[in-house]
């Protein structure tokens, strides 16, 4: 259900039914959550962010950007410094606009694993929707680690079984073989009806991931692969905030630590246990 202002929202035909808003809509509208907006424009604006995730996702199927462990992880010198544990942190005087657009201009230079691919298709999808001049006011200190976040992304999980067109999904691989633990799961941005992006494999069904997951079990294994309910989203709220020309630039925020704990593929969750056993001692 849909509420704005507190009250039922009725689709009306600003957002066409088979267009990726329309079908949106219809989801939020059928699911068993409350999906609650101040204003229309807050909702709109939500639509389009996810509907620029979906293209940020098939841009990085395009761009040749491999997958990689955190050891093998690499970027372009220009734009970003690779840490020793496998991060990619801004070069001094660089526009994060610009080392985020590199990625997909210039992505056979790069290798990441699929965290910090979802993370960077966000920045790029976010980008994308409120301009580089903001974005670079509020993005300035962008650091690409598995799940490492700006504050002002606002990830936070969800456990849901209705998803939605922009969401990161999560396929997990209980019994994958230690040497090819990188494979313990894949996250994905769901990218229509039974069609998802994963970085390292690409556009593929439901049926699809789980088999390519499959390959790396154990010997013996008798646990598949499956898809989760852990979902990842960003905040659309204070991103729609920060939209907004009245935000001030000078307000200082508060940024999470990174957790380097050199797992790759895992999902949103579990980064954030391990944030909150460093802010929970």
């Amino acid at each position: 259900m849909i509420r704005i202002s507190g009250e039922p929202f009725q689709h009306n035909q600003n957002w066409p039914s088979g267009s990726p808003e329309g079908i949106i809509v219809q989801s939020m509208q059928e699911a068993s959550m409350v999906y609650s907006y101040e204003t229309k424009d807050q909702l709109s604006f939500e639509l389009q962010l996810r509907k620029n995730i979906m293209n940020s996702a098939n841009q990085m199927n395009k761009s040749n950007a491999q997958f990689a462990t955190f050891e093998n992880s690499r970027c372009n010198p220009q734009y970003w410094q690779l840490t020793d544990t496998g991060g990619f942190r801004l070069q001094q005087g660089v526009r994060p606009s610009v080392a985020i657009r590199d990625i997909f201009q210039n992505g056979s230079q790069y290798a990441f694993e699929c965290a910090g691919a979802m993370v960077i298709i966000y920045y790029h999808a976010v980008l994308n929707q409120i301009g580089e001049s903001l974005f670079n006011q509020f993005f300035q200190d962008i650091f690409i680690y598995s799940w490492h976040f700006d504050a002002d992304l606002g990830i936070r999980p969800t456990y849901i079984n209705s998803f939605l067109l922009g969401d990161v999904v999560y396929f997990k691989n209980p019994e994958v073989a230690p040497n090819t633990s990188y494979w313990r799961g894949e996250n994905a941005v769901v990218m229509g009806e039974d069609l998802y992006f994963g970085h390292g494999l690409g556009l593929m069904t439901a049926d699809q991931m789980i088999q390519s997951l499959n390959r790396y079990r154990i010997p013996g294994a008798n646990a598949s692969a499956y898809l989760t309910n852990v979902v990842a989203r960003p905040s659309f709220k204070n991103l729609y905030r920060i939209s907004m020309p009245s935000r001030e630039s000078s307000l200082r925020k508060y940024q999470y630590v990174v957790i380097e704990h050199n797992e790759s593929s895992i999902p949103f969750d579990r980064y954030r246990f391990f944030l909150n056993g460093i802010y929970n001692r």
